[in-house]
């Protein structure tokens, strides 16, 4: 295939894997893609560690890594705020309907579950400041693209990875949202409908890729939000996407670290399993619905709060809620829940990576020659 996607990173296959398993992102490059790892949630010495092993596993073969730097956030109007600064403001109520929740569908307590984002940095979860560490980190692997998920790259994000000839792509949820990316000078959008998991916003791909394409022409854009197989490929394809990125359908495979509870209740859910939920980062996200999300959208619960507060109210709760639901039967497997887009209703089987890319190709090859044989006459 050859499309301004695969010509900018010579890559044989125009999919981009997201993921936080190093593993995925090494299977994808492998097989011809190219794998994204998503940073956010690791230690600097963790990220080091994933990448340097990426780069033994893959060689010469391209990659990416994956920031979070969001326009707005709690707090973020101070600059610089540290983790310290930040846990003082969450509201005693919302503490307390955490413990209460736990207490209620009898989560034990675990004195070596993490205590959340304070053990990870220094830096506000989520803030310039942590990404700039992390952005540090990942050039000196050299990796051949750096995106941002929330919001345009600031300013000396995308400087220095141009400097350092990497190219830079944003997520957008919006045609206004590319406009302003493609004003600060990213090199390719990511345009992710509704139904794409993790943070989405409220547009069809069906509607907004044809949007976002042709407000930013000629910069590619790749398709996100509902793509996990070869048809679904042709369709962002046909749309006018330069390639397609994909992030849910690789949380059933052979490699994904997905929690085993979790990566049961995705292979049987349905499409329609899925909520847009600001319960676990304080900013609308799609993820599993589970106990977890039901418990949050009640009209007497308070409402999440902004990020970062909400992973930082969270983050301890969800990692005793992960240590405790292997359990069958246990308030803990009913809470256990994940990011993960409408897709979840076609990853009803696990395979590797590498074959997942395979046969999105497979299938992609036979959808465009059923559109071409339609054409015939």
């Amino acid at each position: 295939m050859q499309t301004p996607i695969t010509e900018m990173f010579n890559i044989e296959f125009p999919i981009m894997a997201f993921s936080h398993c190093r593993d995925v992102v090494a299977a994808v490059s492998k097989a011809g893609g190219l794998g994204v790892l998503g940073a956010v949630g690791l230690s600097d010495k963790q990220l080091e560690i994933d990448l340097a092993w990426i780069k033994e596993e893959i060689g010469a073969r391209p990659y990416g890594v994956d920031l979070i730097v969001p326009a707005r956030y709690a707090g973020s109007d101070e600059g610089g705020l540290q983790v310290k600064d930040l846990l003082s403001t969450i509201p005693g109520a919302h503490q307390d309907f955490v413990n209460e929740l736990l207490h209620r569908y009898g989560v034990p307590e675990d004195s070596d579950a993490g205590s959340g984002w304070a053990e990870r940095s220094g830096d506000a979860p989520f803030s310039a400041n942590r990404a700039m560490g992390q952005l540090d980190i990942a050039l000196s692997y050299h990796p051949a693209l750096v995106a941002n998920a929330l919001g345009s790259p600031p300013a000396e994000m995308i400087s220095r990875c141009h400097e350092a000839g990497v190219k830079v792509a944003a997520l957008a949820g919006t045609k206004v949202h590319a406009e302003r990316h493609v004003a600060a000078g990213v090199d390719t959008i990511i345009a992710q409908g509704t139904e794409g998991g993790g943070h989405t916003g409220h547009i069809g791909s069906m509607v907004l890729l044809p949007e976002v394409v042709d407000a930013v022409a000629p910069v590619p854009v790749l398709g996100a939000g509902g793509i996990g197989r070869g048809r679904q490929m042709a369709a962002a394809i046909a749309l006018g996407a330069a390639g397609v990125w994909c992030g849910s359908v690789w949380l059933t495979t052979e490699e994904a670290e997905t929690h085993p509870v979790v990566k049961r209740k995705m292979l049987a859910a349905g499409s329609g399993d899925t909520i847009r939920s600001r319960s676990m980062t304080g900013k609308h996200a799609r993820m599993l619905r589970t106990a977890w999300t039901d418990e949050w959208d009640r009209e007497d619960t308070p409402d999440p709060l902004g990020m970062p507060l909400q992973p930082m109210l969270t983050g301890a709760a969800v990692d005793r809620i992960n240590r405790a639901a292997h359990k069958e039967g246990s308030g803990a497997e009913d809470l256990a829940t994940y990011f993960v887009g409408q897709v979840v209703g076609t990853m009803n089987r696990t395979r590797g990576a590498g074959q997942v890319v395979l046969d999105m190709v497979e299938e992609f090859i036979d959808a465009a020659q059923t559109v071409a044989a339609q054409l015939e006459v």
